[in-house]
């Protein structure tokens, strides 16, 4: 028997959720679970109102459309489960929507992908669970929890790494984790649309969601300048030199190059800075992208927090490759980040998340980037070794 299917055997029969998208891999998950014994009830989350489209063909290609879920509620019918759809549009609304138009409109680029799964799949889908006498909510990631002999959790990467979503799931505790399994951590992304297609399931071959739900065609600024409206500004360089005019900078993400329509005929520039107060964009070369550290705030870690500075690996996108850098803990809860390599385009608003090899240590969001011409104290940490900071400390397993 395979060992993901042991694991889940050896659990017993217990009553799981599973959060269906009507992709192949929560189709999957739910296969996996009632295989192995479970009493599973698939449940899709209505997040967004599409109900007032004329041509439902504009909402493919985003997770959670009425598409998606006509093609949950055939999958368990297929596998023989009960489904049920839930409506939480207004809690979406507020706890994601709402979230990701105030991030661009201070300035910063937000990730609602791990908003979500924080805030709604596994906070708010949990209770719901938990409401319908079931232990644990599972979901179709790309990622493993272990629990060693003392009890703790432990979140790894998915054994697929070109899959792996591990990056999107560092704001985990340890009380939420006893109650979630992800079924296919230890399983490559072929494997899965094998199992899917032996089962008959027609969305074995369906393809991934690459739109946000909740932004039509992929044009976020549609739905930006919808809630706020069109706000021009300067174009700078770093030492202020006027460029050229913006109409919002929730138009731009840093390290842009495209759509900065600049004709001095000195280019190329990308977008290093936004300056909120000022509503100005600043551009730069590509060298002046790069950055020695990052601060960080609302930090989560998936065991208990460092007492001095830590050595990680430290991702600062979803597919940014990991880069050794040293983490030192603030009072407030954030903390600084230092690279021992310079890292590109660092960029406020989305998540930096530590590892150690394949295990997730936590994460937090990015405030700002570190580069030694943003003031004094960044200059002396750019200069220094950041391993003379303080004595680095492992992060042992219990």
């Amino acid at each position: 028997m395979p060992a993901h299917l042991f694991c889940l055997k050896a659990m017993k029969n217990r009553r799981v959720i599973v959060a269906m998208s009507g992709g192949v891999d929560s189709s999957v998950a739910a296969i996996l679970l009632k295989r192995a014994g479970h009493e599973v009830i698939g449940i899709s989350m209505q997040l967004w109102d599409y109900s007032e489209k004329e041509d439902l063909s504009a909402t493919r290609g985003s997770c959670c459309s009425l598409e998606d879920i006509w093609d949950a509620r055939r999958v368990a019918e297929t596998i023989g489960i009960p489904f049920y759809v839930l409506n939480m549009e207004k809690v979406f609304s507020k706890e994601v929507v709402d979230y990701f138009v105030k991030s661009y409109l201070t300035g910063e680029t937000p990730n609602p992908c791990v908003k979500c799964n924080s805030e709604i799949k596994f906070n708010i889908l949990l209770r719901k669970a938990f409401e319908l006498g079931a232990e644990y909510v599972a979901t179709g990631h790309y990622a493993r929890i272990v629990k060693d002999a003392s009890g703790r959790y432990h979140l790894l990467s998915g054994v697929d790494r070109t899959k792996d979503q591990s990056y999107f799931l560092f704001s985990l505790t340890q009380n939420t984790m006893a109650h979630v399994l992800f079924p296919l951590g230890e399983l490559t992304k072929t494997e899965v649309r094998k199992i899917a297609k032996e089962a008959g399931l027609k969305v074995s071959e369906k393809g991934e969601s690459q739109e946000i739900c909740f932004v039509e065609d992929g044009n976020y600024r549609n739905l930006l300048a919808e809630r706020a409206g069109t706000r021009e500004g300067r174009i700078v360089d770093t030492s202020g030199t006027l460029l050229g005019h913006h109409t919002g900078l929730f138009g731009y993400t840093i390290g842009q190059r495209r759509g900065l329509n600049i004709k001095d005929g000195k280019g190329p520039y990308y977008v290093v800075s936004m300056d909120t107060e000022r509503n100005e964009l600043i551009v730069g070369r590509k060298e002046e992208l790069l950055s020695c550290g990052l601060y960080a705030r609302e930090l989560n870690w998936i065991k208990e927090p460092p007492a001095a500075p830590l050595t990680v690996e430290a991702r600062i996108r979803y597919r940014h490759s990991p880069v050794d850098a040293i983490v030192t803990p603030r009072t407030d809860g954030g903390a600084v980040v230092r690279f021992l390599s310079p890292q590109g385009a660092v960029t406020p608003g989305q998540a930096v998340v530590f590892y150690r090899d394949e295990e997730v240590l936590g994460g937090g969001w990015i405030e700002r980037a570190i580069r030694e011409s943003d003031e004094k104290d960044a200059e002396e940490l750019c200069n220094q070794d950041p391993r003379v900071q303080g004595k680095p400390v492992r992060f042992h397993s219990p």
